[in-house]
Protein backbone atom coordinates (compact mmCIF):
# COMPACT_ATOMS: atom_id res chain seq x y z
CA UNK A 1 0.00 0.00 0.00
CA UNK A 2 1.11 3.94 -1.13
CA UNK A 3 1.70 6.00 1.38
CA UNK A 4 -0.83 9.02 1.56
CA UNK A 5 1.05 12.39 -0.52
CA UNK A 6 2.10 14.54 1.87
CA UNK A 7 -0.29 17.65 1.98
CA UNK A 8 -0.09 20.54 0.13
CA UNK A 9 1.43 22.66 3.08
CA UNK A 10 3.53 20.37 4.04
CA UNK A 11 5.07 20.30 1.35
CA UNK A 12 5.97 24.00 1.59
CA UNK A 13 7.42 23.47 4.97
CA UNK A 14 9.89 20.85 3.27
CA UNK A 15 10.66 23.08 1.04
CA UNK A 16 11.82 25.74 2.70
CA UNK A 17 13.75 23.32 5.42
CA UNK A 18 15.39 21.95 2.39
CA UNK A 19 16.59 25.43 1.71
CA UNK A 20 17.21 26.26 4.67
CA UNK A 21 14.79 29.57 5.40
CA UNK A 22 14.06 30.54 8.58
CA UNK A 23 11.21 29.91 10.72
CA UNK A 24 9.54 33.08 10.39
CA UNK A 25 9.90 33.25 6.54
CA UNK A 26 8.45 29.44 6.87
CA UNK A 27 5.42 30.85 8.73
CA UNK A 28 4.94 34.09 6.96
CA UNK A 29 5.17 32.35 3.30
CA UNK A 30 2.48 29.22 4.57
CA UNK A 31 0.12 32.27 5.85
CA UNK A 32 0.16 33.41 2.53
CA UNK A 33 -0.57 30.59 0.46
CA UNK A 34 -3.11 29.76 2.99
CA UNK A 35 -4.78 33.48 2.27
CA UNK A 36 -4.57 32.90 -1.76
CA UNK A 37 -6.36 29.58 -1.40
CA UNK A 38 -8.86 30.78 0.69
CA UNK A 39 -9.48 33.94 -1.50
CA UNK A 40 -9.92 31.71 -4.51
CA UNK A 41 -12.45 29.44 -2.45
CA UNK A 42 -10.63 26.44 -2.03
CA UNK A 43 -9.11 26.07 -5.41
CA UNK A 44 -5.94 23.79 -5.97
CA UNK A 45 -2.82 26.22 -6.89
CA UNK A 46 -1.87 23.62 -9.62
CA UNK A 47 -5.40 24.46 -11.29
CA UNK A 48 -4.35 28.33 -10.89
CA UNK A 49 -1.99 30.50 -12.62
CA UNK A 50 -0.95 34.49 -13.13
CA UNK A 51 -4.47 35.57 -13.71
CA UNK A 52 -5.36 34.33 -10.20
CA UNK A 53 -1.86 35.15 -8.48
CA UNK A 54 -2.65 38.79 -10.06
CA UNK A 55 -6.06 39.08 -8.28
CA UNK A 56 -4.92 38.32 -5.23
CA UNK A 57 -1.90 40.52 -5.15
CA UNK A 58 -4.64 43.59 -6.61
CA UNK A 59 -6.78 42.34 -3.81
CA UNK A 60 -3.77 43.22 -1.42
CA UNK A 61 -2.84 46.72 -2.45
CA UNK A 62 -6.90 47.86 -3.44
CA UNK A 63 -9.09 46.46 -0.97
CA UNK A 64 -6.31 45.32 2.57
CA UNK A 65 -4.15 48.56 1.46
CA UNK A 66 -1.57 46.73 2.42
CA UNK A 67 2.56 48.05 2.28
CA UNK A 68 4.35 47.32 -1.01
CA UNK A 69 6.76 45.36 1.48
CA UNK A 70 3.76 43.12 2.94
CA UNK A 71 2.75 42.88 -1.17
CA UNK A 72 6.09 41.46 -2.19
CA UNK A 73 6.11 38.88 0.86
CA UNK A 74 2.62 37.46 -0.52
CA UNK A 75 4.13 37.17 -4.61
CA UNK A 76 7.75 35.65 -2.98
CA UNK A 77 5.91 33.15 -1.21
CA UNK A 78 3.38 32.11 -4.35
CA UNK A 79 6.72 32.22 -6.65
CA UNK A 80 8.03 30.15 -4.27
CA UNK A 81 5.05 27.76 -4.31
CA UNK A 82 4.59 27.32 -7.95
CA UNK A 83 8.92 27.51 -8.16
CA UNK A 84 9.44 24.91 -5.86
CA UNK A 85 6.70 22.61 -5.18
CA UNK A 86 4.51 22.52 -7.83
CA UNK A 87 7.64 22.95 -9.90
CA UNK A 88 5.91 25.26 -12.49
CA UNK A 89 7.30 28.48 -14.15
CA UNK A 90 4.48 31.35 -13.14
CA UNK A 91 5.66 33.48 -15.70
CA UNK A 92 5.57 37.40 -15.52
CA UNK A 93 3.47 38.93 -13.23
CA UNK A 94 1.29 41.95 -13.66
CA UNK A 95 -0.45 42.99 -10.93
CA UNK A 96 -1.70 46.48 -9.13
CA UNK A 97 0.91 47.20 -6.84
CA UNK A 98 1.12 48.66 -3.88
CA UNK A 99 3.15 52.23 -4.04
CA UNK A 100 5.85 52.09 -1.58
CA UNK A 101 6.39 55.73 -0.07
CA UNK A 102 9.51 57.76 0.70
CA UNK A 103 9.93 58.34 4.14
CA UNK A 104 12.70 59.62 6.11
CA UNK A 105 13.69 57.43 9.03
CA UNK A 106 12.31 59.14 13.23
CA UNK A 107 15.70 60.24 14.63
CA UNK A 108 16.50 61.08 18.16
CA UNK A 109 18.97 63.63 19.21
CA UNK A 110 21.40 62.55 21.77
CA UNK A 111 19.77 64.21 24.79
CA UNK A 112 16.52 62.22 23.76
CA UNK A 113 18.68 59.17 23.18
CA UNK A 114 20.18 59.62 26.92
CA UNK A 115 16.21 60.03 28.46
CA UNK A 116 15.50 57.07 26.70
CA UNK A 117 18.19 54.89 27.68
CA UNK A 118 17.59 56.40 31.20
CA UNK A 119 13.92 55.45 31.82
CA UNK A 120 15.05 51.43 30.65
CA UNK A 121 16.61 48.91 33.23
CA UNK A 122 18.31 45.50 33.08
CA UNK A 123 18.65 43.10 29.97
CA UNK A 124 16.29 46.17 28.16
CA UNK A 125 18.63 48.63 28.34
CA UNK A 126 21.73 46.64 27.85
CA UNK A 127 20.02 45.65 24.51
CA UNK A 128 19.35 48.76 23.80
CA UNK A 129 22.53 50.53 24.38
CA UNK A 130 23.89 47.82 22.06
CA UNK A 131 21.43 48.71 19.23
CA UNK A 132 22.26 52.36 19.52
CA UNK A 133 26.09 51.45 20.29
CA UNK A 134 26.42 49.30 17.36
CA UNK A 135 23.79 49.79 14.86
CA UNK A 136 21.74 46.49 15.19
CA UNK A 137 18.83 45.72 14.25
CA UNK A 138 16.28 44.07 16.83
CA UNK A 139 16.73 40.31 15.34
CA UNK A 140 20.41 40.76 14.69
CA UNK A 141 20.65 41.96 18.44
CA UNK A 142 18.76 38.80 19.52
CA UNK A 143 20.46 35.97 17.78
CA UNK A 144 23.77 37.27 18.89
CA UNK A 145 25.62 34.31 20.04
CA UNK A 146 28.30 34.58 22.99
CA UNK A 147 31.14 33.66 20.56
CA UNK A 148 29.91 36.66 18.14
CA UNK A 149 31.74 39.43 20.78
CA UNK A 150 35.50 40.03 20.76
CA UNK A 151 35.92 41.92 23.21
CA UNK A 152 40.03 42.31 22.52
CA UNK A 153 39.13 43.99 19.10
CA UNK A 154 35.80 46.00 20.40
CA UNK A 155 34.07 44.01 17.52
CA UNK A 156 30.28 42.71 17.24
CA UNK A 157 30.04 40.12 14.44
CA UNK A 158 26.59 39.50 12.75
CA UNK A 159 25.96 36.42 11.58
CA UNK A 160 23.67 36.02 8.48
CA UNK A 161 22.32 39.19 8.92
CA UNK A 162 19.96 40.81 5.96
CA UNK A 163 20.45 39.49 2.81
CA UNK A 164 21.95 36.44 4.28
CA UNK A 165 25.29 38.66 4.86
CA UNK A 166 27.73 38.91 7.64
CA UNK A 167 29.31 42.20 8.43
CA UNK A 168 30.80 43.43 11.68
CA UNK A 169 30.56 46.32 13.50
CA UNK A 170 31.85 48.33 16.50
CA UNK A 171 31.50 46.84 20.00
CA UNK A 172 31.52 50.14 22.43
CA UNK A 173 33.83 50.72 24.88
CA UNK A 174 31.16 51.27 27.86
CA UNK A 175 29.63 48.23 27.08
CA UNK A 176 32.41 46.25 28.00
CA UNK A 177 31.88 45.94 31.26
CA UNK A 178 27.89 45.25 31.64
CA UNK A 179 28.65 42.58 29.24
CA UNK A 180 30.64 40.92 31.43
CA UNK A 181 28.47 40.87 34.13
CA UNK A 182 25.43 40.47 31.66
CA UNK A 183 27.55 36.96 30.49
CA UNK A 184 28.61 35.91 33.99
CA UNK A 185 24.76 35.58 34.72
CA UNK A 186 23.95 33.99 31.70
CA UNK A 187 26.77 31.18 31.83
CA UNK A 188 25.20 30.52 35.12
CA UNK A 189 21.68 29.98 33.88
CA UNK A 190 23.43 27.18 31.17
CA UNK A 191 26.08 25.90 33.27
CA UNK A 192 22.21 25.36 35.56
CA UNK A 193 20.66 23.76 32.47
CA UNK A 194 23.16 21.28 31.85
CA UNK A 195 22.96 20.32 35.09
CA UNK A 196 19.33 19.37 34.82
CA UNK A 197 20.23 17.51 31.58
CA UNK A 198 19.75 20.40 29.06
CA UNK A 199 21.73 23.42 27.96
CA UNK A 200 21.07 22.34 24.20
CA UNK A 201 21.12 25.32 21.86
CA UNK A 202 19.27 26.19 18.36
CA UNK A 203 22.43 25.86 15.46
CA UNK A 204 21.66 26.53 11.80
CA UNK A 205 22.19 25.25 8.47
CA UNK A 206 22.75 21.79 9.72
CA UNK A 207 25.56 22.57 11.93
CA UNK A 208 24.15 20.18 14.88
CA UNK A 209 24.83 17.06 12.74
CA UNK A 210 27.94 18.19 12.23
CA UNK A 211 29.23 19.22 15.13
CA UNK A 212 27.08 17.23 17.49
CA UNK A 213 28.39 18.31 20.56
CA UNK A 214 28.19 22.35 19.87
CA UNK A 215 25.05 23.37 20.82
CA UNK A 216 25.61 22.68 24.06
CA UNK A 217 29.16 24.50 24.02
CA UNK A 218 29.61 27.85 25.89
CA UNK A 219 30.42 29.94 22.82
CA UNK A 220 27.03 29.21 20.65
CA UNK A 221 24.38 29.84 23.43
CA UNK A 222 22.51 33.30 22.97
CA UNK A 223 23.75 36.49 24.05
CA UNK A 224 20.29 36.86 25.54
CA UNK A 225 18.41 34.23 26.39
CA UNK A 226 15.34 33.32 26.97
CA UNK A 227 14.05 33.10 30.54
CA UNK A 228 12.12 30.04 30.06
CA UNK A 229 13.29 26.35 28.12
CA UNK A 230 10.45 26.16 25.03
CA UNK A 231 10.03 23.23 22.31
CA UNK A 232 11.81 23.91 19.39
CA UNK A 233 8.39 23.36 16.77
CA UNK A 234 10.69 22.13 14.09
CA UNK A 235 12.91 19.62 15.89
CA UNK A 236 10.40 18.83 18.52
CA UNK A 237 13.31 19.09 21.51
CA UNK A 238 13.48 21.41 24.56
CA UNK A 239 15.79 23.62 23.90
CA UNK A 240 16.49 27.46 25.37
CA UNK A 241 16.18 30.05 22.77
CA UNK A 242 16.59 33.68 22.24
CA UNK A 243 14.57 36.43 24.14
CA UNK A 244 11.10 37.44 22.02
CA UNK A 245 11.81 40.61 19.98
CA UNK A 246 8.32 41.77 21.33
CA UNK A 247 9.68 42.66 25.26
CA UNK A 248 12.18 44.97 24.10
CA UNK A 249 9.39 46.70 22.03
CA UNK A 250 7.37 47.23 24.67
CA UNK A 251 9.83 48.25 26.80
CA UNK A 252 11.05 51.20 24.33
CA UNK A 253 7.90 51.90 23.63
CA UNK A 254 6.61 52.52 27.40
CA UNK A 255 10.20 54.63 27.65
CA UNK A 256 9.44 56.68 25.17
CA UNK A 257 6.11 57.84 26.84
CA UNK A 258 7.72 58.16 30.01
CA UNK A 259 10.90 60.26 28.55
CA UNK A 260 8.47 62.31 27.28
CA UNK A 261 9.49 61.85 23.62
CA UNK A 262 6.83 62.46 21.26
CA UNK A 263 7.31 60.56 18.09
CA UNK A 264 6.94 56.76 17.56
CA UNK A 265 9.68 55.37 18.50
CA UNK A 266 10.54 51.67 18.41
CA UNK A 267 14.01 49.44 18.41
CA UNK A 268 14.71 50.01 14.79
CA UNK A 269 14.86 53.90 15.59
CA UNK A 270 17.91 53.01 17.77
CA UNK A 271 19.87 51.63 14.36
CA UNK A 272 18.36 55.37 12.72
CA UNK A 273 20.34 57.08 15.48
CA UNK A 274 23.46 55.25 15.17
CA UNK A 275 24.16 55.72 11.49
CA UNK A 276 22.64 59.84 11.84
CA UNK A 277 24.62 60.53 14.71
CA UNK A 278 27.85 59.01 13.24
CA UNK A 279 27.55 61.23 10.53
CA UNK A 280 27.11 63.91 12.33
CA UNK A 281 30.70 63.38 13.78
CA UNK A 282 31.90 63.46 10.25
CA UNK A 283 32.71 60.05 9.90
CA UNK A 284 32.78 58.53 6.24
CA UNK A 285 29.33 57.16 4.38
CA UNK A 286 31.34 54.16 3.02
CA UNK A 287 32.08 53.21 6.88
CA UNK A 288 28.76 53.86 7.98
CA UNK A 289 27.62 51.76 5.27
CA UNK A 290 29.78 49.41 6.26
CA UNK A 291 28.94 49.06 10.08
CA UNK A 292 25.21 48.76 8.65
CA UNK A 293 25.49 46.27 6.18
CA UNK A 294 23.66 48.12 3.66
CA UNK A 295 24.52 46.62 0.17
CA UNK A 296 24.17 50.37 -1.88
CA UNK A 297 25.23 53.35 -0.45
CA UNK A 298 22.27 54.91 -1.75
CA UNK A 299 20.16 53.17 1.31
CA UNK A 300 22.59 55.18 3.80
CA UNK A 301 22.34 58.21 1.94
CA UNK A 302 18.65 58.38 3.18
CA UNK A 303 20.48 59.55 6.50
CA UNK A 304 22.03 62.36 4.95
CA UNK A 305 18.93 64.14 4.11
CA UNK A 306 18.01 63.95 8.13
CA UNK A 307 21.19 66.11 8.63
CA UNK A 308 19.98 68.99 6.70
CA UNK A 309 18.88 72.30 8.13
CA UNK A 310 15.43 72.53 6.91
CA UNK A 311 13.90 71.85 3.26
CA UNK A 312 17.28 70.67 1.23
CA UNK A 313 19.65 72.64 3.96
CA UNK A 314 18.08 76.05 3.02
CA UNK A 315 17.84 78.90 5.35
CA UNK A 316 14.35 80.71 5.65
CA UNK A 317 14.59 84.58 4.59
CA UNK A 318 13.08 85.40 7.91
CA UNK A 319 16.37 84.32 9.72
CA UNK A 320 18.57 85.76 7.38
Amino acid sequence: MEPEPRKLLDQVRDALRIKHYSIRTEQAYVNWIKRFIFFHHKRHPRDMGVPEVEAFLSYLAVDERVAASTQNQALSALLFLYREVLHQNLGPVDALRAQKPRRLPTVLTRDEVQRLLGHLSGTHQLMARLLYGSGLRLMECLRLRVKDLDFDYRTVTVRDGKGGQDRVTILPDSLIAPLHEHLRQVKALHDRDLAQGYGAVYLPDALERKYPNANREWGWQYLFPSDRLSVDPRARVVRRHHLDESGLQKAIRQAAQRAGIPRPVGPHTLRHCFATHLLEAHYDIRTVQELLGHKDVKTTMVYTHVLQRGGLAVRSPLDL
